[in-house]
Order: C-alpha cells, then sequence, then structure tokens
C-alpha cells in the first residue's frame, strides 16, 4: 500500500498578491531531514510538486533562481530510490493553481498552450525515467478560488473535460499513469461519473476533522450546492468506490492535526481495499523554516503520522 508524503518543491502555484516568487523557495537540508524521516518511518512514496523549481529542457523560460537541472533532479532521484522512497512527478494544471507557467498561464486552450502542456510533460516523463504515476493537479478550477487574484480564468463545461483528458493523455503516451484530484466530483457528480476515465487515478481530499455519521451522510443536496462543497466532501471517498475509481486518498495536518489518522481509519471502512492504493499526506507548505520552524514541523509531524499508519494498516 502506498503511503505517499506531498512536497512543494515549487511554490509558484497561487495568483494571489507576494504568492509568486523569483526564486525557488527550498531549505534543502530540511528536504533531507524530511525524506531521511520518511526512510526511517516507512513511507514509501514522494508526490514532488515541481511546478518551476525544475528546468525543462524545451521552455528555458520558466526558470527561476535556484531551479534544480535535469541532473540534479536525476540525482536526486535516484537517492530516493535508495532510500526505498518512489519519487512521483507533480504539474499542476488547474488555472488556480499555475502561475509557475509564467505567460501560458495566460493562453488556456490555445494551440500554444496545448503545445507547451505537451512539451513540458514529455520533459519531466523523461527525467523521472517515465513513473507509475504522475500526478497532474486540476483541483479548485473555479471564480471563487480565485477571488483575490489579480488574473481569473476558469474552463467549463467540455472545454474543462477536453483539457484534463488532454494531459491524461500525454501522461498516459509516455508510459505513467494519469493522477487528479477528484475536486470536479463535488459539484459535477453524474457529470464525473459518466465522462471520467476509470484509468485515471483519483484523489479525493479532505483536511476538516469532522468524521462519523453524522458527516458521511451529509444532506447530498446541501453539498452539491453549497457555495464551497470541501467541507461536505467525505462521502467522495465512497462515490468514488462504489463508481469503480481507483484511489489514494488524501489528508492534511495544515489545519487539524487528528485529521490525517481519522481519514485513514474512515477510507479503511468505506473504501473497497481493491481500489484503496493508500494515502497521501499533503502539509501545503513551502520546505523552509518559515513560521518560526512551524512548516518544517509540520512536514515532519506528517511524516511521522504517515509511519503510524504504516504501523497499523500493517
Amino acid at each position: 500500500m502506498i503511503f505517499g508524503l506531498l512536497i512543494q518543491l515549487g511554490t509558484n502555484m497561487w495568483e494571489r498578491p507576494g504568492a509568486v516568487a523569483d526564486h525557488v523557495r527550498c531549505d534543502e537540508r530540511i528536504w533531507n531531514e524530511i525524506t531521511a524521516r520518511m526512510a526511517e518511518r516507512g513511507a514509501n512514496m514522494l508526490v514532488i510538486d515541481l511546478g518551476e523549481a525544475l528546468f525543462y529542457p524545451s521552455h528555458p523560460e520558466l526558470a527561476v533562481k535556484g531551479t534544480w537541472s535535469p541532473e540534479k533532479m536525476r540525482t536526486e532521484l535516484a537517492r530516493l530510490r535508495k532510500m526505498g522512497i518512489e519519487p512521483i512527478p507533480k504539474l499542476n494544471f488547474s488555472s488556480s493553481h499555475d502561475p509557475w507557467l509564467g505567460e501560458y498561464s495566460r493562453m488556456l486552450s490555445t494551440e500554444m498552450y496545448y503545445r507547451v502542456v505537451a512539451d513540458l510533460i514529455k520533459d519531466t516523463a523523461e527525467i523521472f525515467d517515465h513513473p507509475r504515476f504522475f500526478h497532474l493537479g486540476w483541483d479548485e478550477e473555479t471564480a471563487k478560488g480565485q477571488g483575490n487574484y489579480q488574473y481569473l480564468a476558469v474552463r467549463q463545461g467540455d472545454l474543462w473535460w477536453h483539457d484534463m483528458l488532454y494531459t491524461a493523455k500525454e501522461v498516459e503516451r509516455h508510459g505513467s499513469r494519469a493522477w487528479i484530484w477528484s475536486d470536479k466530483e463535488w459539484l459535477h457528480k453524474d457529470e464525473f461519473l459518466a465522462k471520467c476515465p476509470r484509468s485515471v487515478l483519483q484523489s479525493p481530499w479532505y483536511y476538516c476533522d469532522g468524521f462519523g455519521p453524522k458527516w458521511e451522510n451529509r444532506d447530498d443536496k446541501k453539498m452539491r450546492e453549497g457555495p464551497y462543497a470541501e467541507p461536505y466532501t467525505l462521502c467522495t471517498f465512497k462515490e468514488l468506490d462504489d463508481a469503480g475509481f481507483d484511489q489514494i486518498a488524501c489528508g492534511s495536518n495544515c489545519g487539524y492535526k487528528t485529521n490525517f489518522p481519522r481519514l485513514v481509519e474512515h477510507c479503511l471502512k468505506n473504501v473497497s481495499k481493491e481500489r484503496l492504493l493508500g494515502f497521501l499526506h499533503a502539509p501545503w507548505c513551502d520546505v523552509t523554516n518559515a513560521e518560526g520552524g512551524k512548516y518544517r514541523q509540520r512536514y515532519l509531524d506528517a511524516v511521522d503520522q504517515l509511519g503510524d499508519a504504516v504501523k497499523h494498516v500493517g
């Protein structure tokens, strides 16, 4: 079973003021400390949010100060694999999380955009030696999710499906399995179940602290029509399982320290063993000593929770 950590190498994933940097915000000493703890505790997958932090040979213009070269990344990937950690790339193509694409983030769904997307997926697949999975993001593409952005863009209907499936097909063309966040299912359940191929690996995520029957059986209409669905999405894990999707359930300690262990228990009870491939822990912070060391500690705590889950699941 997969016990993975999502780590932020690239951080230019939000358009809000002050969120886009001209340099890579990653302290490699803390990165090494986190990965050493992963090996010690039995966590076996590292999903690397790349963004601006990897040099793409086809598009050198996307590099910033401190961007990792392909050679440096390959060295790190080899080190991780020797430690028993499977590295997985993540490029987020959601319009809510694509400032790392530079000027191309404002060319959505154009001929140029499709060429660039294909180039970046190809470069990444080759640098990562055609990994088993390739995470494509695709979360939170809504106007509400971009409320304080200076530039808003939202794809809807058939255009969203065309672009998401385009990225999935490009990933598959290079020998990997496409992996996405399951946000689209929250507000468009019937459409999602009808249009999303079962080959696309799902990560429904839930970061709140409400569990149990009161939360598992939330009113479906209320959930789908609410202004923001995430606090009501505990039922998504079972819905995707019932519909035949494989999933890697995602929790976080970014808001509630008890979320992840309780999420593990919930999914073990509500998702079939055949389709629950594992768990992902997403601390959602820079790999730095920011916030007086809180970011570093949040990662280490997340790894410890993964280690506890490894022991619990067996």
